[in-house]
C-alpha cells in the first residue's frame, strides 16, 4: 500500500541519511542543548543557533510570528531543511564521481 507521500518521506529519508547531513544535523543539537543550558535573560546564546542555520532559519524567523516557541522553530526547521539541502548536495557529488570521466 504506496500512498502519494510515501516516495516524498523515502527521498526525505534518504537524503537526511548522508553522512554530512547526520554530522551537521548533530552539530546543531548541540549548540542548540548548549544554547539553551547556557541561555539566561540577557545571554545572547540563543544567537549562536541561529548564525549555524542561516539561511533557512532566518527567512522561517521573518515570516513566524514573534514568540520564544517560533524562535526554537524556526532553529529547528532551519536545521532540517539545511540538512536536506547538504545531504542532496552530498548525493549529487556522490553520483558524480561514479560518472564515465572518459567523455
Amino acid at each position: 500500500m504506496t500512498g502519494p507521500g510515501l516516495p516524498v518521506l523515502r527521498g526525505v529519508c534518504r537524503v537526511l541519511g548522508t553522512a554530512a547531513a547526520r554530522i551537521y544535523l548533530t552539530g546543531c543539537a548541540l549548540l542548540l542543548g548548549w544554547a539553551l543550558v547556557a541561555a539566561s535573560d540577557g545571554s545572547m546564546a540563543v544567537v549562536i543557533p541561529m548564525f549555524a542555520t542561516i539561511p533557512s532559519s532566518l527567512v522561517l524567523l521573518l515570516l513566524l510570528p514573534e514568540g520564544d516557541a517560533m524562535f526554537l522553530l524556526s532553529i529547528v526547521a532551519g536545521a532540517l531543511i539545511n540538512a536536506m539541502v547538504i545531504g542532496w548536495c552530498a548525493r549529487a557529488l556522490r553520483r558524480g564521481k561514479t560518472l564515465d570521466s572518459a567523455t
